[in-house]
């Protein structure tokens, strides 16, 4: 079970001294800690709650959870990174889920850009929201929704993470913290390399529909420097930075 005291322990674990919120019921952990970071609360400014009434995902989607049975968090993050890297933090954070879950002894992979999956199925999401000023983040809140508990969510492919909330919460922000340096120089190329070995997208033939309106088919064959998904097509390569991505068989 998560508890604020349980959140600031796994920060404390990190070495990060920022404020915690818990609640039992909420609408939305990334609306609770968006309002959090536009009033200024620091980077790892941590927001955990049982259950969501009002759960987002990507594209406008709705996270539906069984309550008590999901693992739900958001956090505060500000980073000197450029915007137009912002898919790095997805990915990053799908990686590091991964990383966390395989110290468990699970095993999940990533489906391009914010699906966390076991076998077949999804087990989870990634949804990152951000505020820019200029040419730099003021804030990005990174939220990340895992079924754990015993019930399946009522939703076609829903899978379950078989671990404890309370370890999958400390392994990932131990693995997460020690990747998180966006002020390196060779941050970009280390997220790829992290997220390359976990991402069940790659090497599948795939079909995108971005969020400009086109329909991208092809093999996908890596991520760039952005989080953007390389899909070769019968006609060259093609850059998908952003929409909605169907394996095909």
């Amino acid at each position: 079970m998560l508890s604020e005291h349980v959140l600031r322990h796994a920060l404390e674990q990190i070495g990060a001294n920022a404020p915690v919120r818990f609640d039992e019921v909420t609408g939305s952990t990334n609306a609770t800690a968006l309002e959090l970071a536009a009033a200024g609360a620091p980077e790892w400014t941590l927001v955990a709650a049982a259950h969501q009434t009002q759960g987002r995902g990507r594209l406008g989607r709705e996270w539906r959870d069984e309550p008590g049975d999901a693992l739900m968090f958001s956090f505060v993050l500000r980073p000197n990174l450029a915007p137009h890297r912002a898919g790095l933090i997805t990915l990053l954070a799908g990686a590091c889920m991964a990383g966390a879950a395989h110290e468990l002894g699970s095993a999940v992979r990533c489906k391009w850009p914010n699906d966390l999956t076991v076998r077949s199925g999804k087990a989870g999401g990634i949804l990152a929201e951000s505020v820019v000023s200029g040419d730099r983040f003021d804030h990005v809140v990174l939220g990340l929704g895992v079924n754990t508990g015993a019930r399946t969510p009522d939703v076609p492919g829903a899978a379950v993470l078989d671990v404890d909330d309370r370890e999958l919460l400390e392994a990932f922000l131990r693995v997460f913290a020690d990747a998180y340096v966006p002020t390196h120089p060779g941050f970009p190329a280390e997220v790829v390399e992290r997220y390359r070995p976990v991402c069940a997208t790659l090497g599948r033939r795939v079909r995108a529909f971005t969020t400009e309106g086109t329909t991208v088919e092809g093999e996908a064959v890596d991520v760039d420097e952005t989080g953007a998904l390389i899909v070769g097509t019968s006609d060259g390569l093609e850059l998908v930075r952003s929409g909605e991505v169907e394996h095909l068989r």
